[in-house]
């Protein structure tokens, strides 16, 4: 069985108020995540696969973590924990079935709405994008 996409951040990515270089980052992120958004490497062993430093991961990864599309765990105390561990929002993550994204996507929903999980700070829509049936209006220069 193939592996489904959250369309919530995969049909917008264009709109996303981040550089190219974070798209790209984003896109390492989804491919490096367990099912349901667990992040199961370092930021160090990022770096060392990404092949830049950590620092740049961290330049990378922060505005993702502005828009809430990655999330940094707290422990206990509501504090951020002293590693570098991070994991995708349920609404931003790949799943392994379609009835498995359904259930996550209602979970975050009841959560997001409980305040127990941040809600994604998607752009809206500045143009509603064409249908897919449409013709681009193309011209000559």
């Amino acid at each position: 069985m193939a592996e489904v996409m959250s369309p919530v951040v995969s049909e917008r990515i264009w709109a996303l108020p981040v550089s190219p270089a974070t798209v790209k980052f984003l896109n390492y992120l989804l491919f490096r995540s367990d099912f349901g958004g667990s992040l199961p490497v370092r930021q160090k062993d990022m770096a060392a696969e990404y092949n830049v430093t950590p620092q740049a991961i961290s330049n990378l990864i922060a505005p993702l973590c502005e828009l809430n599309i990655v999330l940094r765990p707290k422990n206990e105390d509501g504090n951020r924990g002293r590693g570098n561990s991070y994991r995708l929002h349920p609404l931003a993550a790949k799943y392994e079935s379609h009835e498995d994204m359904e259930a996550a996507f209602r979970s975050a929903i009841a959560s997001i709405k409980a305040g127990q999980l941040p809600n994604l700070m998607l752009p809206s829509y500045r143009a509603v994008p064409p249908s897919a049936d449409s013709h681009p209006k193309l011209q000559v220069a």
